[in-house]
């Protein structure tokens, strides 16, 4: 055994294995964090769900009510530059409204250009790795890529005419725009970062480090993809954003947490959509749910991620059935269950499987501490 590697506690990947299904780690996931800033949280979700409230109502009524879906899409990008410094948030949410865009346009174009799903979906896992690689340079913050994943994976279609590439683009992208002027509109409510309570700034890491893990996320996505459809899944993008969500977290014991807390929040959040879909809901009383989905998501996502995603799978469900203008229902509830869990585990498994030396080390002294303190 290294000699840096705790005694009793080795740094092997079937050692990592073991210290992750540890019941130390499961009571880790339980852990309340503080929110960073409530109200700006809050604020960010909020200023999503007015925009969605206005936006979909709006294209409901409109000649291209089948737009609904990527109309909310563009609603989200409200969510982005929460704790940006004062001035800065403006050309983040501009940047991320492009990205936004730019992920519905790029997937439909490849629609339209007669690429099978198949071609698709390995788009999208590579899309994965990328889109990570530009949230973290551009230091956008939370939500982080899977918002822009969701988009891109919402896109895939057997086939596609150039006038729907346009108007699917067209209707995120202007949503987009509309949260960008709510949020300069409203930018005077936002929380500043002080020197006594200052936001945090993630330090950028080096750009090989960045490079390592968006190729690993891909392989993860991809991985997770493959396994879905080797079991038969019909939503096999839901199985990639598992996995990166899960291989997002910077260090092992957080890949795990992350694991733990997005399969317990998303075995709720589903039976909680089944329960609502199954009342054969209106489209007035779907577009006042996401809305207030949206709110309640942000004011307690930041105090652990599990209750994040109880509200996360819901909106996420029924912003789905928006889209597909009421052809998938209840259904979509225990379907959801099973692609979280496949991209969960491959994502833990990935990760284990990629992990450097260092990695497991930092959890083996993690355990070894956690074991100290039980002592």
């Amino acid at each position: 055994m290294s000699a840096a590697a705790p005694q009793g506690l080795g740094a092997r990947r079937r050692d990592a294995a073991r210290h992750l299904l540890h019941p130390g780690q499961w009571k880790d996931s339980l852990t309340l964090s503080r929110q960073v800033s409530l109200r700006n949280a809050t604020l960010a979700g909020l200023q999503a769900a007015v925009v969605a409230a206005i936006a979909l109502p709006l294209v409901h009524l409109s000649p291209w009510p089948h737009l609904i879906g990527f109309a909310s899409l563009g609603a989200l990008v409200a969510l982005f530059g929460r704790f940006a410094p004062a001035g800065r948030r403006g050309r983040i949410l501009l940047q991320c409204g492009l990205l936004q865009s730019a992920a519905v346009l790029i997937m439909s174009t490849a629609a339209w250009m007669g690429a099978s799903v198949g071609v698709q979906l390995g788009l999208l896992a590579l899309s994965c790795g990328v889109l990570v690689f530009l949230c973290t340079a551009g230091r956008f913050g939370p939500p982080g890529p899977l918002i822009f994943v969701f988009a891109a994976g919402a896109s895939i279609a057997p086939s596609l005419s150039l006038e729907q590439v346009i108007e699917r683009t067209a209707a995120t992208a202007i949503v987009s725009a509309l949260a960008w002027g709510l949020c300069a509109a409203t930018e005077a409510i936002r929380q500043r970062s002080t020197d006594a309570r200052p936001f945090p700034q993630e330090a950028l890491r080096p750009l090989g480090h960045r490079l390592i893990a968006a190729v690993r996320i891909s392989a993860g996505a991809g991985a997770a993809i493959l396994v879905s459809l080797a079991l038969d899944g019909r939503h096999p993008a839901w199985a990639a954003m598992g996995a990166l969500a899960v291989m997002q977290g910077p260090h092992l014991h957080m890949v795990m947490n992350r694991a733990l807390q997005r399969m317990a929040g998303t075995v709720v959040g589903a039976l909680l959509a089944w329960l609502l879909l199954a009342q054969h809901p209106s489209i007035g009383v779907v577009i006042l749910a996401v809305a207030g989905l949206q709110l309640l998501t942000e004011m307690v996502i930041g105090t652990n991620y599990g209750f994040g995603q109880v509200l996360v799978t819901p909106m996420a469900l029924l912003m789905t059935s928006l889209g597909a203008a009421g052809r998938l229902g209840p259904e979509m509830a225990p379907e959801r269950i099973v692609e979280t869990f496949v991209g969960v585990a491959v994502g833990v498994a990935l990760s284990v499987i990629l992990s450097s030396l260092d990695d497991r080390r930092h959890l083996a002294e993690r355990r070894r501490g956690s074991a100290g303190g039980l002592a």
